[in-house]
């Protein structure tokens, strides 16, 4: 796959993309409720990756990727959230690829990540106690024990004495964890003075995980509990002291930020769409209601083209390597406050009808809610975002604010 992509080629791709999914999902379309035994639809997700290629977009040619870097993903993961796509694109090319480039030996890079990029292998990543924005620094520091720290509650791993490893505890609310082929898991080692937290690759299927799926508030982001009971793991690389692996979380979670950012963009562009036609064609459209509803309209898709152009910058900046990790929160933090927004809305100007219409508004309304509980509020992405960038530093500590 050529790697060097024009702009062309990448709105080729884009409307592509847009067809394929059009013809096979929606809102409102088969499988949009996350059907089937693993939560996507197989056959479609082995199409994105061979005829598209998309899960591999970010990742090196190396391992079988086309080495486009987070916008190329935005924009793919623009068009997933346009239809609420149900598939294991952001927890597989958002978290678990990243932290597999980061942190995988060369010998777990070369064999899982062109599975990966091939669509024959997904992945994401289990952290304990529903922390996964945390463990990302996307709502603060992911330097402390929120792995378990020895205590109950978390995840905690022992070594056998052989070059193995042994999980034991539980995850909850972890992303497409109930269907994912290859699960990297975020846990305790050490005593609890000495602790440090490092990722395990455990496959699906192991003697001693329980995997259980969650009936989720937005059904097209399948979430699933584990149970690790004795589980045989492989460390994440070679290195047992953990040092690297907040740096690595961190840095995914920028890429995550920007993928769950451009999924809300796309869903709130689709869903402001269907109001729009919706109060279009009602037959109260001159009356002086129906014109302050086109006023909200009008105001919201401000909104929508102002989170886009910050998802969009947030990407480039991820591309360029330029800004802390951490900063990326203010994406998904204007992008799902503008999804919710406009699936509010949406819902208001069909309430009471009944129509495919309304529930598909509804379904937007609930991953905008779904999306806020697993990666974080709003404000405190935004918060963070502010802390980390040290915007606010001088006006906390009372010094003077450059005029």
């Amino acid at each position: 796959m050529d790697a060097a992509f024009t702009e062309e080629q990448d709105e080729d791709r884009r409307r592509a993309l847009r067809a394929l999914l059009r013809d096979h999902h929606g809102p409102d379309g088969p499988g949009a409720a996350g059907e089937g035994p693993r939560g996507h639809d197989e056959g479609l997700w082995r199409t994105l990756a061979g005829r598209l290629g998309v899960p591999g977009l970010a990742l090196p040619a190396a391992y079988g990727g086309a080495g486009r870097g987070a916008a190329a993903l935005a924009l793919v993961c623009e068009e997933a959230g346009r239809v609420l796509l149900p598939a294991p694109l952001l927890p597989t090319a958002a978290l678990a690829a990243p932290l597999l480039l980061a942190l995988g030996s060369e010998a777990q890079r070369s064999e899982l990540l062109p599975a990966f990029a091939a669509g024959e292998l997904t992945g994401t990543l289990a952290v304990p106690g529903a922390r996964l924005a945390t463990a990302l620094a996307l709502t603060g520091p992911n330097t402390g024990d929120w792995a378990g720290g020895g205590r109950a509650g978390g995840i905690q791993a022992r070594a056998d004495g052989r070059g193995a490893w042994r999980l034991y505890g539980e995850a909850d609310q972890v992303l497409h964890g109930y269907g994912a082929d290859l699960l990297l898991v975020a846990a305790r080692a050490g005593a609890y003075a000495r602790g440090r937290t490092l990722l395990f690759v455990v496959r699906a299927g192991v003697p001693g995980l329980r995997r259980t799926r969650y009936a989720a508030l937005d059904e097209t982001r399948p979430q699933g509990g584990l149970e690790l009971r004795d589980v045989p793991a492989a460390l994440l690389g070679d290195d047992e002291s953990g040092a690297a692996v907040p740096a690595a979380l961190a840095a995914a979670g920028a890429t995550a930020a920007v993928a769950l950012a451009a999924e809300a963009v796309g869903a709130a562009d689709a869903a402001l769409a269907g109001a729009a036609a919706h109060v279009r064609g009602r037959p109260d459209r001159a009356q002086g209601g129906s014109l302050a509803v086109r006023h909200r309209l009008v105001d919201l898709y401000a909104a929508v083209c102002s989170a886009r152009a910050t998802v969009y910058s947030a990407a480039r900046e991820a591309d360029n390597g330029r800004g802390a990790p951490g900063e990326c929160g203010l994406a998904p933090a204007q992008a799902l406050e503008a999804l919710r927004a406009v699936a509010g809305e949406a819902v208001q100007v069909r309430a009471g009808g009944g129509s495919l219409g309304e529930r598909a508004a509804q379904r937007y309304a609930r991953r905008a809610a779904g999306d806020e509980l697993l990666f974080g509020p709003a404000h405190r992405l935004r918060t963070h975002a502010a802390e980390v960038s040290g915007l606010f530093a001088a006006h906390r500590t009372g010094e003077a604010v450059p005029a």
